[in-house]
């Protein structure tokens, strides 16, 4: 991992067991990773503004927003992670936004799982809560996916041939 996905999973597992969750999920990594990976902050398409409102509506988790979480677990059943086994102290959803984030980084040869290798993997479970709170604080997760994949710019603009 790279050290800032490594702080960011470490900050992960102290919001978890600070908030009394049982397990890390989706919605902690997206936290810590914004907070600890300039170039995650940097792909989100609207800019500083919109990480300001992101990081607002993940602070609220704290303080009511995620309690409709609170004691469930978390398992989108989009990504094929209960076959793979479970991973103690990690909901199903972000063991696989994990694993899939290695993929990912050994499919570009990458020395690192990078910040946004785990960011790409989050917005492809399209039910996971670190989705729902890009959804509630107006992330286009169709234009991230895009901006992350290097297809588009963060205007929307291809970057295909055309």
């Amino acid at each position: 991992m790279s050290p800032e996905l490594a702080s960011a999973v470490a900050g992960a597992r102290r919001r978890a067991a600070r908030d009394g969750d049982r397990q890390i999920d989706t919605a902690h990594l997206l936290h810590t990773l914004l907070e600890a990976d300039p170039a995650a902050r940097r792909a989100l398409p609207g800019g500083p503004a919109q990480v300001a409102r992101l990081l607002g509506y993940l602070v609220q988790r704290t303080i009511g927003y995620g309690l409709r979480w609170s004691g469930t677990v978390e398992d989108s059943g989009a990504l094929p992670v209960l076959a793979a086994g479970t991973v103690a102290g990690w909901s199903p959803a972000a063991a696989g936004a994990m694993r899939a984030a290695h993929v990912r980084a050994r499919s570009r040869d990458a020395a690192a799982v990078a910040g946004t290798d785990l960011l790409v993997a989050l917005v492809h479970d399209p039910r996971c809560r670190a989705v729902d709170v890009l959804h509630r604080a107006g992330v286009d997760t169709t234009l991230l996916a895009a901006c992350l994949e290097g297809l588009v710019d963060h205007e929307g603009a291809s970057h295909q041939a055309t």
